[in-house]
């Protein structure tokens, strides 16, 4: 735990950040990206049309962005404290730290960093984090935990999700998370066929699909707060209690969800009480080329041969 030639014992590569893991980096930098692209080729489009590409483009890559960060982000139930508690079991050493506990829908991630970050001639920064999801070992990563000989809080609040703990609450959180990572990817391809559907003159159903990435988003959301129902130990981190929240992740997928109804309903809305705006926000039809020039007269063309070769009128009369 100390450093030893430039070396962190029990940890052989870097700690990151909470919340801050390699697969939403990588969902982030990849939306920012196709944002800033579109924004290079935003001045080649003429006249009005450009400010409802902006608006239509961007937000669409904010609700694709936010479904897929969603699902990566560990900022589902959230709750901290800053304590003074034991640093090692059946150790008399105490330590004041700030502990952190950041559930997500794969797992949960335990922060713990001293306050200051010296002491006991140790550096106190920890980041550790235990994965639920199928296919995964909870109890065999927590066994692992153990033989490193992690600090007593973050082993704490490890156990009480172990599903041999008396809180019992491993597997309702393993499933309420497990669903609403289901139900995102399905929002998800739906937002898909939305903008899609969206850039064919089939507005209503763009419409529709809409509704129903709104939906599933929802789902997402009433799913993981099902677990609300379900008590949760008590969790006192030395003289202290530490309570958790929804975090961040919580309610943008909400806010979301209920942005995808809303934006859903209006195009539904107009495709039966003005088509003729909803053409208008989805093609950009303010077009200077189609459209002639206010007061200015037509173009007609003529041509000169026409009297020339035009057919004469004939009379036919028959005597009998």
């Amino acid at each position: 735990m100390t450093l030893w030639n430039g070396v962190l014992p029990f940890y052989p590569q870097p700690r990151h950040a909470a919340g801050l893991s390699v697969p939403l980096l990588i969902v982030i930098l990849v939306f920012l990206v196709l944002a800033a692209s579109f924004l290079l080729i935003l001045p080649g489009i003429r006249g009005h049309s450009r400010w409802f590409w902006l608006v239509r483009v961007l937000l669409s890559l904010f609700i694709g962005a936010e479904i897929v960060a969603a699902h990566f982000s560990a900022e589902w139930s959230v709750g901290s404290v800053s304590t003074k508690t034991s640093y090692k079991a059946f150790s008399v050493e105490r330590v004041r730290a700030h502990v952190g506990l950041h559930v997500g829908l794969e797992g949960v991630n335990i922060t713990l960093t001293g306050n200051p970050v010296q002491q006991l001639n140790e550096t106190i920064d920890y980041n550790e984090q235990f994965i639920w999801r199928f296919g995964q070992n909870y109890a065999g990563a927590y066994a692992e935990a153990l033989e490193k000989g992690l600090p007593y809080p973050v082993l704490y609040l490890a156990e009480k999700f172990t599903p041999s703990s008396p809180c019992g609450v491993y597997r309702q959180y393993r499933l309420a998370g497990h669903y609403a990572s289901a139900t995102l990817w399905v929002a998800f391809c739906f937002w898909l066929l939305s903008n899609m559907l969206l850039s064919m003159p089939v507005p209503h159903y763009g419409g529709l699909t809409l509704l129903i990435t709104g939906a599933f988003a929802l789902f997402s959301v009433f799913a993981f707060a099902s677990i609300s129902s379900v008590p949760l130990c008590q969790l006192r981190v030395g003289s202290s209690e530490l309570t958790t929240h929804y975090g961040a992740a919580f309610w943008i997928t909400l806010a979301t969800g209920v942005l995808c109804l809303l934006l859903g309903a209006a195009v539904l809305s107009l495709h039966y009480a003005r088509p003729s705006a909803l053409r208008l926000f989805l093609e950009g039809s303010v077009n200077d080329l189609e459209s002639p020039t206010k007061g200015s007269s037509p173009l007609i063309l003529s041509n000169p041969l026409h009297k020339q070769f035009r057919t004469s009128d004939l009379t036919i009369s028959t005597n009998l």
